[in-house]
């Protein structure tokens, strides 16, 4: 039999490698060992920090409409207690948003949470209806067998 030389295959393969680690520092560019190991370094770091980000972008949004509705003279933390009371479910980043947008809509939403927590607004309870689904019975051709999986 005779041999195979992946010559080819394994520079482009190598090159490869050393085009993604361009601009890392000494060897980690140069060498290809060095470069694999710190490329897959590289890629657990930045699959950590996308996950990392959505937490920060929370922290800012709470940061946020906590500044807004201190200038309210209202905390946080009672803030969102009285929007779950009045049975208001806005996520923190459009409340963020809403807070640097339009101001005013956003001190009518901290009314209502405060008017919540005294106890003015009460939560509409949500009525759920069970349905039963009476199943469909499908007719059968002459002959036809069902298989259940």
């Amino acid at each position: 039999m005779t041999r195979v030389k992946g010559g080819v295959v394994s520079k482009n393969r190598r090159r490869k490698v050393l085009k993604q680690a361009k601009g890392y520092f000494g060897s980690k560019h140069r060498l290809y060992k060095t470069a694999q190991e710190q490329l897959f370094h590289s890629g657990a770091y930045s699959y950590q920090d996308r996950k990392k980000r959505s937490g920060d972008f929370r922290k800012l949004w709470i940061a946020r409409i906590n500044a807004a509705v201190r200038a309210e003279g209202m905390s946080y933390s009672k803030f969102i207690n009285g929007l779950s009371k009045a049975g208001i479910s806005i996520n923190r980043k459009m409340l963020s948003e809403l807070a640097i947008a339009d101001p005013n809509e956003f001190k009518k939403i901290i009314q209502m949470s405060k008017d919540a927590l005294e106890g003015k607004i009460k939560k509409e309870e949500k009525v759920e209806k069970k349905e039963t689904k009476t199943p469909v019975k499908k007719k059968l051709k002459k002959n036809q067998k069902i298989y259940l999986h």
